[in-house]
């Protein structure tokens, strides 16, 4: 077998502690220098079929079934030749400044010195990283974490290039180039397995298409135009993101209603330069923007979970009620949780219990709702957001996708009158995506306000009835803003 060429016979994997399997009974043979499209609904198993040819599944953490070869041998034994990138980049990154994390894996595999710079260098430049090496990595947005990301695997030069869903955090000029970055780096006996909901941006990439069966096994496996020719319809209303398809817009019923929340001047330099908007009741407002335009820092300052560098948010009476006055970073916290709800950009950094049902049930318990309300709630988010079979569950052991809807669904629960999130649509399937739109629009026409910060333009024009976007400052050499740019408005969901 030559370098990145991947067997797999009858393999499964069961996590630790879960009754389902995570995926089962794949067979499967990648040639080498093959570029693979993996899609499958939510859930079946594509990320940790990813971190087994990793070799990242280590035997006590699961259960195994079958086997699974890298070039036949264990993925564990071939390490070296593989690379990955992973839904969530931020696991990865290891070092404080960004140069060093590039060179890292270089030093770790005895590259010679001399070789290592140029090396972090190149991959720097080839997925448009803006900033100098010197630049702290904990000074990143989320998405300038994936390209760093992708230029620390690159500049490995494995002979198995897996990736998890590389271009999910990045704005589309961001993910174009991380695109090219990845055709460029492919030499032509490169194995690439991808895992990518925007699909056909990703197509060019590709020359086989597998789509893995949410019950176990191989649902689909050919060229994109044979796969989607022949099952596309059948993958659509299964979830599978297939080009061509599109979904109606939910449009509000009514329009917007009273103000809600205004900013003036605000801002926290130099992640945010100084913005004025309002939020109202009943509209669903998208934040759009380059990565690193603030977009994260403005919605963690809208949701009172940051004090403002500059400027003030002022919140209504509609919202407030007796707190008008006074700035919601400075509510009291169940005060604060029952008026506005917050999704961060990773759903792991808002979990706190170890059960999926727990997560949903402890806003409700905080703010004296009854267990009956509680159970009754709960039971409900559950269903709509298709995680029921994973109530006992530990929210650390789920999917990319299944943990953003986790993190959603916590917002819900307690019904805010105020709803931020910051790219809810990360992750979904088609299916789970279109009940999210759902979810959010009837939010909406109940008379919730609704604040998205998203890269997903679908999204945008299925639910955004306004657009506010923010425009990036200028950086010096080291990162830091030069000058202080403002938001530019646009109506009914037209990204600018």
């Amino acid at each position: 077998m030559g370098m990145g060429e991947v067997r797999l016979r009858g393999f499964g994997w069961r996590h630790a502690g879960r009754r389902a399997w995570a995926l089962r009974g794949v067979d499967l043979r990648v040639e080498r220098g093959e570029r693979v499209l993996l899609l499958g609904p939510s859930g079946a198993g594509k990320s940790t079929l990813l971190a087994a040819l990793a070799g990242l599944l280590p035997e006590d953490s699961g259960e195994q079934e079958g086997t699974i070869e890298v070039d036949g041998r264990s993925p564990h034994a071939v390490r070296e030749r593989v690379g990955i990138v992973f839904q969530d980049p931020q696991t990865q990154l290891v070092m404080a400044r960004c140069g060093d994390d590039v060179a890292f894996g270089l030093e770790n595999r005895a590259v010679p010195a001399e070789e290592i710079w140029p090396r972090v260098d190149e991959a720097l430049a080839r997925v448009g990283f803006r900033y100098h090496r010197d630049r702290p990595t904990a000074a990143l947005s989320g998405g300038e974490q994936q390209r760093l990301a992708l230029a620390g695997v690159l500049a490995l030069r494995p002979g198995l290039l897996l990736l998890d869903e590389p271009t999910a955090n990045l704005d589309p000029g961001g993910a174009a180039l991380i695109r090219s970055a990845i055709a460029d780096a492919l030499d032509d006996d490169t194995t690439l397995i991808l895992v990518e909901h925007r699909v056909a941006e990703a197509l060019p990439l590709v020359d086989r298409v597998i789509v893995l069966e949410a019950g176990g096994g191989v649902r689909a496996d050919g060229t994109p135009e044979a796969v989607f020719g022949t099952h596309g319809d059948a993958l659509a209303a299964d979830g599978v993101w297939v080009p061509g398809r599109t979904v109606s817009p939910r449009r509000a019923a009514a329009p917007a209603g009273d103000v809600l929340v205004t900013t003036e001047r605000l801002g926290l330099p130099p992640r945010l330069a100084d913005t004025d908007l309002e939020v109202r009741a009943g509209e669903a407002l998208a934040v759009l923007g380059p990565n690193g335009a603030g977009k994260s820092t403005l919605a963690l300052l809208l949701g009172g979970l940051l004090r403002p560098g500059t400027g003030r948010v002022a919140a209504r009476p509609e919202l407030a009620d007796a707190d008008a006055r006074t700035p919601p970073h400075r509510w009291p916290a169940p005060a604060l949780a029952r008026r506005i709800g917050s999704v961060f950009q990773d759903p792991e950094h808002q979990f706190v219990t170890g059960t999926v049902f727990d997560e949903l049930a402890l806003g409700l318990r905080r703010t004296g709702a009854s267990e009956a309300t509680v159970w009754e709630r709960v039971d409900q988010l559950l269903e709509r957001l298709r995680l029921a079979r994973l109530a006992g569950a530990n929210p650390y052991t789920l999917s990319g996708g299944e943990a953003r809807r986790l993190s959603v669904a916590t917002a819900l629960a307690t019904a805010p009158r105020l709803l931020i999130c910051d790219e809810p649509t990360f992750g979904q399937d088609r299916r789970t995506w279109r009940e999210l739109v759902e979810l959010f629009a009837d939010l909406r026409d109940d008379g919730h306000g609704l604040v998205t910060v998203t890269h997903d333009a679908e999204f945008v024009a299925a639910l955004a009835d306004r657009t506010v976007t923010l425009d990036r400052p200028p950086t010096t050499r080291d990162g830091t803003a030069a000058t202080e740019d403002g938001a530019i408005e646009t109506a009914a969901g037209v990204p600018r």
